[in-house]
């Protein structure tokens, strides 16, 4: 299957094993792409191995067969100037190599091998847990960060979307070899993979690369993760008593699934609400009152499930106040029709956001991987701004006030506030 975006063109397959190969050659850069992607994450774990996929994930760089160590592989992708390193969310993992185009068959061989040939060594494994426990202190000592983590949980629960994608220290310490071993075979296979190659090479040629680096990996039947379904009723805070200076606080409702076909006009929402200086939140809690450092909102979509929210950093003093804003604000997106210049700023704020952010090898390398993988559909940059071009004032008070409804609140926040704070828990249980 062939297709165009605004700037570049692109092609699919599928290989005979099930692996999804996508190229998008670009000749206005001088680099190349290679974007493997693996429908697989927190979400896809037991309890017993949460942690598992992202620890995973640093241990492909550790040793294979070919390359038998960790330095191997690295001195290998730096003599080159290579930038490369992986990922794990919720529901995928990626690895990705960028370099010089002229060093594209490298930057195939390197990737396909770590992901064929990884070995797993128990002195490896027993060396990392270190380095990914220092990751969670790190991630649990910045508030800002942290509280995004608490958000979900409180969101979703004691489920595999509510947990820790990088687990806990207790858990991390407890995974053994036999479980890396079984997980990448179950899980990391062609018919759950997508490899994506963007940048200045020809098409023909990198397809054909592709086919020739990985058409022996495994193949598996596909796995699905645990469903989910909310159960709230009743507005919901988490509360994690910390001695800091700053309060920072997500604030927030359930969103759209990446399925649901109205995901355009809840981008337009987020994008009034919160995105840029001159946005409603911005403009309200910082520039006339002085409120917060930072301010802003945010979408997340899963299978069944998403959210939006709001985000700030608050002195201590001045949460009562911001809280009151804010919900004032979700509340005018419900209660107003949104004015058609206001709308207009929206809409070309997310033209000109999506066109800076699509303009390097790895962004448009994710922007084809992530519609691939999990959508399993993709619509060109053209047509996903048709769809916020078809956005109008009447889908946005009407989603607004599907949405934005008591019993769906939700607040994580991190200060050195109790579980108990009175004037916290009457503004949230008293908000109508």
């Amino acid at each position: 299957m062939n297709g165009s975006t605004s700037s570049f063109s692109y092609s699919r397959s599928v290989l005979p094993n099930g692996l999804r190969v996508i190229t998008v050659p670009m000749q206005s850069t001088r680099t190349v792409t290679v974007l493997v992607m693996v429908g697989t994450g927190s979400r896809y774990e037991s309890r017993e191995i949460n942690g598992l996929s992202h620890f995973l994930e640093h241990m492909m760089f550790k040793g294979t067969t070919k390359r038998p160590q960790a330095m191997d592989i690295a001195e290998e992708l730096d003599a080159i100037g290579a930038s490369y390193n992986a990922f794990t969310s919720k529901e995928y993992t990626g690895y990705y190599i960028k370099c010089s185009s002229d060093r594209f068959d490298t930057a195939v061989d390197v990737i396909s091998d770590i992901f064929k040939n990884s070995v797993f060594k128990d002195e490896e494994i027993n060396k990392e847990r270190g380095p990914i426990k220092e990751e969670i202190n790190m991630y649990r000592d910045t508030p800002a960060r942290h509280v995004s983590e608490l958000f979900d949980s409180l969101m979703f629960g004691d489920t595999p979307l509510g947990w820790d994608i990088a687990g806990d220290k207790e858990t991390i310490d407890k995974l053994q070899r036999p479980q890396f071993v079984e997980y990448f075979n179950s899980h990391y296979f062609a018919q759950n993979t997508v490899v994506v190659v963007a940048g200045n090479v020809d098409a023909s040629s990198a397809h054909g690369k592709v086919q020739e680096y990985f058409s022996d990996i495994r193949e598996h039947e596909v796995m699905q993760p645990m469903s989910y379904k909310s159960s709230q009723t009743a507005p919901a805070i988490k509360i994690f008593n910390k001695k800091t200076d700053q309060t920072n606080i997500v604030l927030g409702f359930r969103g759209l699934s990446y399925l649901d076909e109205r995901i355009p006009v809840v981008e337009v929402i987020s994008t009034i609400l919160g995105g840029g200086m001159s946005s409603r939140l911005f403009s309200e809690v910082r520039e006339k009152r002085g409120l917060a450092y930072y301010v802003g909102s945010s979408t997340g979509s899963f299978r069944e499930t998403g959210q939006i929210a709001a985000s700030a950093g608050l002195n201590n003093d001045n949460l009562i106040p911001a809280l009151e804003i804010i919900l004032a604000q979700f509340k005018r997106m419900a209660d107003e029709a949104v004015s058609e210049k206001e709308l207009r700023k929206a809409k070309d704020n997310i033209k000109g956001t999506t066109a800076i952010g699509l303009e390097s090898s790895s962004s448009q390398a994710s922007f084809f991987a992530d519609q691939e993988l999990l959508e399993q559909r993709i619509r060109t940059i053209d047509e996903q701004l048709a769809k916020i071009e078809e956005v109008t004032a009447d889908q946005i008070q009407s989603l607004s006030r599907e949405l934005f409804v008591p019993d769906q609140l939700n607040l994580a926040l991190i200060g050195p506030f109790s579980e108990d704070e009175r004037s916290i828990t009457s503004l949230i249980n008293g908000w109508k």
